[in-house]
């Protein structure tokens, strides 16, 4: 008996290896044909392997021998023996190969839903990605509402934690943007291979990359840039994390592409000490060089000069910052490289915690944290991303993205981050909706009443109920399986 089936192999590095296949060409005993696929698809299901269609023309046996680097072949090819010499009732009608096609093509796109089979995913990324969000969304007003209850030492801390330095310095609030982008940079790997392995060319990766950059700066632009107001008295061009995230993500994107990974991580220091040399080289009309006041240095009067009316006014800065926004992508993007490699899972969680500790010295060395560095001393301060400051937050990022796969990919102790997991599902979404709407308007009506029976408790109770509305929306999404992605 011949049969003939067109077959492929994809290795997907955060999902199962999926092997294409479908029935293809004509035997005599096409229900031997439907069988042996189907068994096919259940022998490699149970070790881990989806077989779905597409691909390439191969002949049973030069199929069978193509995954000779497979314990399990000579018990496949076993079994598909069995089959062949097993006696067969009448035959059913003979079907087209079309028809065959058509089955085997809706089973794969099912099969082939990202977000409803990834039985690898690293799922310690989505609860990191939610943790972040969860600041973002609401984690601040709860613990505010907690230390204004409470008003004790630790809540002090707490909310000193929660709360901006003002120039140079660092707390946790500052943590939350760059592990923002430093996450966006984890899932870059990930992503686009899993694009280059479905086909598609660099043309369209080059396309979508673009798309998705404009889109998050327009966005950006509607959060935080009144952009809705139609009014250019009051628009504001560059202000937002989304922002910093397009830009982040577009030189990334250019630099992974074109580069091999050690030469991506050769990039990213070059990155960081090319902010570096403009900042502390190049003088400041009026100012001379190395200037790094909080109203008067490079970066700012770049800002004030491209930007004109359409600047901010604050003294964050972001188009010359847009060159270290791109080395803290980078970071997470070597993380992602990281987690995306064959290695078994101890033998990634080790170098994110060296990476870590690592960074977290360096960063805090170049900030003169230890010591004072002389004319290489660069200060860490959030509002330039300084390159001391993306070491530094990275060094806290890698250590973060370490203890959240130690504690779920590797001890399997996954319950805890469920509250995470739904956040970090949808959150360019989530983090558009806290912008434009206030869902404690939602919750207000609630809970109201209850302020005269809790006393202090009430800011607290306030920011807890209207979180419990954007979370509640957020687990709806995610049971309905609804993921907003750009």
């Amino acid at each position: 008996m011949t049969n003939t089936v067109f077959a492929t192999e994809i290795s997907l590095r955060q999902s199962f290896t999926i092997v294409q296949i479908i029935p293809g060409g004509y035997c005599n005993r096409p229900r031997v044909h439907r069988e042996i696929l189907r068994h096919i698809r259940l022998f490699f299901f149970r070790r881990g392997v989806l077989v779905v269609n597409m691909g390439v023309n191969l002949d049973y046996d030069t199929f069978c021998r193509s995954l000779v680097q497979y314990e399990f072949t000579e018990k496949l090819m076993a079994d598909m023996q069995e089959f062949q010499e097993t006696p067969l009732e009448p035959e059913e009608p003979l079907a087209s190969q079309a028809e065959y096609k058509s089955q085997a093509q809706l089973e794969s796109e099912a099969l082939l839903n990202p977000e409803e089979l990834q039985p690898r995913r690293v799922m310690s990324i989505d609860a990191l990605r939610g943790f972040t969000m969860f600041w973002i969304v609401g984690g601040w007003y709860i613990f505010d509402g907690l230390h204004k209850a409470l008003n004790n030492d630790t809540t002090a801390w707490i909310s000193n934690q929660l709360k901006h330095v003002e120039w140079e310095g660092f707390v946790f609030e500052d943590l939350i943007m760059p592990l923002f982008l430093f996450v966006v940079g984890v899932v870059m790997p990930l992503a686009f291979n899993k694009r280059l392995a479905r086909g598609d060319s660099k043309k369209r990766l080059y396309f979508h990359i673009v798309l998705r950059s404009v889109i998050l700066f327009v966005l950006g632009m509607i959060a935080q840039g009144n952009l809705l107001k139609l009014d250019l008295g009051e628009l504001k061009i560059f202000c937002n994390t989304l922002q910093a995230i397009a830009v982040g993500y577009l030189i990334s994107a250019i630099i992974m592409l074109n580069l091999r990974v050690a030469w991506q991580a050769v990039a990213t220091v070059a990155l960081l000490l090319l902010f570096w040399g403009l900042m502390m080289l190049v003088p400041i009309p009026g100012h001379g060089r190395g200037v790094l006041e909080q109203n008067a240095n490079l970066a700012l009067h770049i800002d004030h000069f491209v930007l004109g009316t359409f600047d901010d006014g604050l003294d964050y800065t972001w188009i010359l910052s847009g060159i270290t926004f791109a080395a803290t992508v980078m970071l997470g993007v070597m993380a992602g490289h990281l987690l995306g490699s064959d290695r078994n899972r101890g033998a990634k969680f080790l170098p994110l915690l060296l990476l870590g500790a690592g960074c977290l010295a360096l960063g805090s060395l170049w900030g003169g944290w230890f010591f004072d560095i002389g004319k290489f001393n660069f200060p860490i301060i959030k509002r330039l991303w300084t390159s001391s400051f993306v070491i530094f937050a990275g060094g806290l990022s890698f250590l973060l993205l370490a203890l959240f796969y130690l504690v779920i990919d590797i001890f399997k102790l996954r319950k805890w981050a469920f509250v995470f997991v739904v956040i970090g599902a949808n959150p360019i979404f989530i983090y558009m909706a806290t912008h434009i709407f206030s869902f404690r308007h939602i919750s207000n009506p609630v809970v109201t009443g209850l302020d005269q029976f809790v006393g202090p408790w009430a800011d607290f109770m306030h920011a807890l109920a209207a979180f419990a509305v954007v979370w509640l929306v957020l687990w709806y999404m995610y049971r309905k399986k609804t993921f907003i992605k750009i």
